[in-house]
């Protein structure tokens, strides 16, 4: 099967996407606590737009910046997904990568942040941002740690909440990925059945793959 029927099959669809935007709210809600930080943020790299979209916020901006975009080259978070290194920048007003313009459209500009890039299987999905720490900690190897663990959280939510998107854009179609997804769900459906076989369901299954290759 193929990787977008595999999800529809595999997902609850409709609820997984809204289960996976909840863990990543709750990533940047609990980052923003542990750092004693004014915000916390993940952006979604989106792929089709080379755009980074905020997906989640806590802190400034939360409520009104998620669905917000801008180009994926721009500021700090463009160079952290580009580089997919992490940075630590005390002052932002004195880095050249800082773009004060897509920050002042935000209505939130920070002093300080720590950015990390989201990283799923060799793929860079997004950014972590953290900002406006307190101005008299200084920043260690221990909280490198503690933010990479994250970003890897983060990643994974991330990485589940794109499948759950091309899952639902499979089932909403009209061209033969929504029929195989629409048949595929109703198998699963069957395989919960205490009344079907296994004969009948592995013959449904082979017919399946067989319209795979057809179409």
């Amino acid at each position: 099967m193929s990787e977008d029927l595999r999800a529809a099959v595999a997902a609850g669809v409709l609820g997984a996407e809204e289960s996976h935007r909840e863990l990543l709210q709750s990533v940047v809600e609990v980052a923003r606590a542990i750092f004693r930080a004014k915000a916390s943020s993940i952006f979604l790299l989106d792929e089709a737009a080379d755009e980074l979209v905020f997906e989640a916020v806590a802190g400034e901006g939360a409520g009104e910046l998620v669905g917000k975009r801008f180009p994926s080259s721009t500021g700090i978070a463009g160079w952290v997904l580009v580089t997919r290194q992490p940075l630590v920048i005390d002052d932002v007003t004195a880095d050249r990568r800082f773009g004060r313009d897509v920050a002042e459209s935000t209505g939130y500009v920070p002093k300080g942040l720590m950015a990390v890039p989201l990283l799923h299987e060799e793929r860079s999905l997004g950014v972590l941002e953290v900002l406006d720490r307190p101005t008299d900690t200084r920043f260690t190897l221990k909280e490198m740690d503690l933010l990479g663990a994250f970003a890897n959280q983060a990643a994974i939510a991330l990485d589940l909440l794109q499948r759950a998107r091309r899952a639902r854009a499979a089932l909403d179609g009209d061209g033969d990925a929504a029929l195989l997804a629409r048949v595929a769900t109703k198998l699963e459906q069957r395989g919960d059945d205490e009344d079907d076989d296994d004969g009948s369901r592995a013959a449904a299954v082979q017919l399946l793959r067989a319209l795979e290759q057809l179409l």
